[in-house]
């Protein structure tokens, strides 16, 4: 992790949204259909064990964590970032946070076997994208410039 002392020009990020709403309002409102509209995305037998299985690997976002205090920096893209974070699974992934979100959401869609929250989740993405994903690696880019540029032809920003 490389420090940063003063950002240059913006101080934050700016992400529309914070990160885990995006994810969340989704899901529920998909839930909720699924309770009137009911749609099944795997057979019932699968359900379960593969929807626990990705909420299992949606643990990234704890490591990921870490990495964050062990940088003294946040990790919420809201709040000004002190510091490059390059270790733990950032090593492997640009936004481990992300692809965890991803998962877990996924999991939760799966073990409860309703088809909308997935067939929303390339909106999800998308919003992700353009409205946190992109507004993030342009603030970073500001801030740390070539080391930030490196790291990013180094790892891959989901896997």
């Amino acid at each position: 992790m490389d420090q940063q002392p003063e950002p240059s020009g913006s101080t934050t990020a700016g992400v529309i949204a914070p990160p885990p709403l995006i994810f969340a309002v989704p899901l529920l409102l998909g839930l909720l259909v699924g309770r009137r509209w009911p749609l099944a995305v795997v057979p019932a037998e699968l359900a379960r064990p593969l929807g626990i299985a990705l909420m299992a690997l949606g643990v990234v976002v704890i490591p990921a964590l870490l990495a964050f205090r062990r940088a003294r920096t946040h990790a919420e893209p809201w709040k000004p970032t002190k510091a490059l974070v390059t270790e733990g699974p950032y090593r492997f992934t640009r936004n481990p946070m992300y692809l965890g979100m991803t998962l877990g959401y996924l999991g939760v869609a799966i073990w409860r076997n309703v088809a909308w929250p997935v067939i929303a989740l390339p909106a999800v993405l998308w919003v992700m994208q353009v409205g946190v994903i992109a507004r993030e690696e342009r603030y970073l880019e500001s801030l740390f410039g070539e080391r930030y540029r490196e790291y990013c032809r180094r790892v891959r920003r989901w896997i």
